[in-house]
């Protein structure tokens, strides 16, 4: 790329590509290369804005794989289907009823040309045509006999995709929007995709948790990979950093990369858009021939407070409506599950609030005190993401780990905006006893 043509959007800041700064991580992007290889599922996670989808761009070419982004609506079914007409299938809907009661889904293939390849499909017929938006612009129409599919059954989307002699690998991209049944039910078909075909799943998801996909189903261990991509070290983070100074022909201040990385709570999405203001206050766009010094006089402290300040609403609201549980109820487990997570100390937060610690710290202020069930708050651990996906808060903010009992806050951005907050507003916020910032629980 020619210098004139390296803009700042390239390298710093949030952008659709992959940034011209991309850090390969030896611990991350090795892990992930080795998966490749292994003809096992992967799954990619970690906390939200890490460089989760970034990871899977950088290392795999754009013709290896499709992509399937999740919603929160989606069942099984719909969740194959989707698969399907990413794979080059026109689905429509049967008047056929499934033996569960469903209907059945009719899936038609039509492709453009050069994939999947014509001759290889058997029993195709192929026309060319002249078509498309713009002119001259030649698309293949190519027609099979409707397939009339029940879209719960992994069998037959498994038929299906063998029918195209499909190889590619399929991403599935926000992954933890979907409701947990439909998570649980994709993790059964995801072993009958590894015992009946050579298809691999890539599942791209915000949680910490590595046998997540496990959990849902036990067969599925040693069937699947997970890569963590949520840790940054300071010297991979000053990396970042460094190879966007080389890109912009720019130096940042020393004092303002040093506060930077400390204090971003190994956030790079904190790192990059840090940067990013730092250039655009110091009116620097493009790479210059002649080199520029960046963040003189710039407190890193407050660059980040800006950074995160942008998300202040965001955190407001998901406070509020996460208090309100999924309906009023007498114990009110959500508003008072929040009571570790306001008052805990950054550095233990960061860390993850342990079962036992949460518990000491709600019965300490709860109503019912020592005389608590467990089991509600277990309850109430365990779908805590799944009322932040019914209440829209994307991405998610808390959510836990059931294997090693920990409550994860998801949103490095949300520790740092926690640490500049007034403690009795976030607690009437909440809906809970402003008193509670008097006398915190004790956390060890």
């Amino acid at each position: 790329m020619a210098d004139e043509e390296v803009r700042l959007t390239d390298v710093y800041g949030i952008s659709r590509d992959v940034p011209l700064n991309y850090v390969t991580r030896p611990e991350v992007d090795g892990e992930l290369l080795d998966a490749l290889t292994r003809r096992k599922h992967i799954v990619i996670h970690g906390s939200s804005k890490q460089g989760k989808t970034c990871l899977r761009k950088w290392n795999l070419e754009e013709q290896d794989y499709i992509v399937v982004t999740c919603s929160n609506k989606w069942d099984l079914g719909q969740l194959h289907a989707a698969i399907l007409k990413q794979a080059g299938y026109t689905v429509e809907q049967s008047t056929t009823r499934t033996v569960g009661g469903g209907h059945k889904i009719t899936a038609k293939l039509g492709a453009k040309v050069g994939w999947p390849a014509v001759g290889k499909i058997p029993g195709v017929e192929a026309a060319a045509e002249v078509g498309g938006e713009k002119a001259g612009d030649e698309r293949l129409q190519v027609t099979t006999e409707p397939l009339e599919l029940d879209p719960a059954d992994v069998n037959d989307i498994i038929a299906a995709l063998k029918k195209i002699e499909f190889d590619r690998f399929v991403v599935l991209e926000d992954f933890h929007y979907l409701p947990e049944e439909t998570q649980k039910d994709f993790a059964v078909a995801l072993k009958a995709f590894h015992e009946g075909s050579d298809f691999s799943f890539i599942v791209v998801g915000v949680w910490l948790d590595e046998n997540r996909l496990i959990q849902w189903n036990g067969d599925l261990s040693g069937r699947v990979i997970a890569v963590n991509a949520d840790e940054w070290s300071e010297a991979e983070l000053l990396q970042v950093i460094a190879k966007g100074e080389e890109l912009l022909n720019i130096e940042f201040d020393s004092e303002f990369k040093q506060g930077l990385v400390t204090g971003c709570y190994e956030s790079v999405y904190v790192v990059q858009e840090a940067c990013y203001r730092a250039c655009d206050a110091a009116k620097v766009y493009f790479k210059k021939p002649e080199k520029r010094r960046v963040g003189d006089g710039v407190s890193a402290t407050e660059m980040i407070r800006a950074v995160v300040d942008t998300q202040s609403a965001r955190y407001n609201t998901f406070i509020s409506n996460f208090a309100g549980g999924f309906k009023k109820t007498q114990l009110e487990m959500y508003k008072w599950l929040l009571v570790p997570v306001l008052t805990a100390p950054p550095q233990l937060l960061e860390r993850g609030l342990k079962y036992n610690v949460v518990y000491k710290a709600i019965t300490a202020h709860h109503p019912e005190g020592a005389a608590l069930n467990a089991g509600n708050l277990t309850q109430a651990l365990q779908s805590a993401a799944a009322l932040q996906v019914a209440l829209n808060i994307k991405p998610i903010i808390l959510d836990y780990h059931q294997s090693a009992r920990l409550l994860n806050v998801v949103d490095r951005g949300f520790l740092i905006w926690l640490k500049q907050q007034n403690l009795e507003d976030l607690l009437i916020a909440a809906g809970l006893p402003p008193a509670i910032a008097e006398k915190p629980p004790l956390f060890k």
